[in-house]
């Protein structure tokens, strides 16, 4: 994993899907990262665009759904997302782009930050040799 390091701290980036995983669904596959958030090991950057697009997401009829099945809200999912977050500043656009726009912000910033974007989506995965040249990496979990 590239790890950009601050107070020797390892950042990382989660894509929308592995932070409704995470705080949603709690998924098995994200034990590693709960674990590793939880401890200090990791910590989570992100930027308000990211933030927005967890809220929209959350809004959709059949996550709304899931939300009420494990008796959550979004208020509550959004809550814990910032409790979790170093909230950063929009980078400029990497030098490399992603095949999908909505997830370009996460190449931005793993390119910025020099670290690691945690995804499940094959436009940002396929970008992971592009991401190694430029310091950063593409993952789908925490090895």
């Amino acid at each position: 994993m590239t790890e950009a390091a601050v107070d020797g701290v390892s950042q990382i980036i989660l894509d929308t899907n592995i932070v409704l995983d995470l705080l949603v669904f709690n998924d098995a596959a994200t034990a590693p990262l709960r674990e590793a958030l939880h401890t200090g090991r990791l910590q989570w950057v992100a930027t308000a665009p990211m933030r927005d697009e967890l809220e929209r997401v959350l809004a959709y009829p059949q996550i709304a759904k899931r939300l009420a099945f494990y008796a959550l809200t979004a208020e509550q999912v959004l809550a814990a997302r910032d409790a979790h977050v170093l909230a950063v500043d929009v980078p400029p656009k990497a030098s490399v782009t992603c095949k999908d726009a909505d997830d370009q912000k996460f190449i931005d910033l793993a390119v910025a930050r020099r670290c690691t974007v945690l995804s499940k989506d094959q436009a940002v995965l396929c970008m992971a040799k592009r991401l190694l040249a430029l310091g950063a990496s593409a993952q789908a979990a925490i090895e």
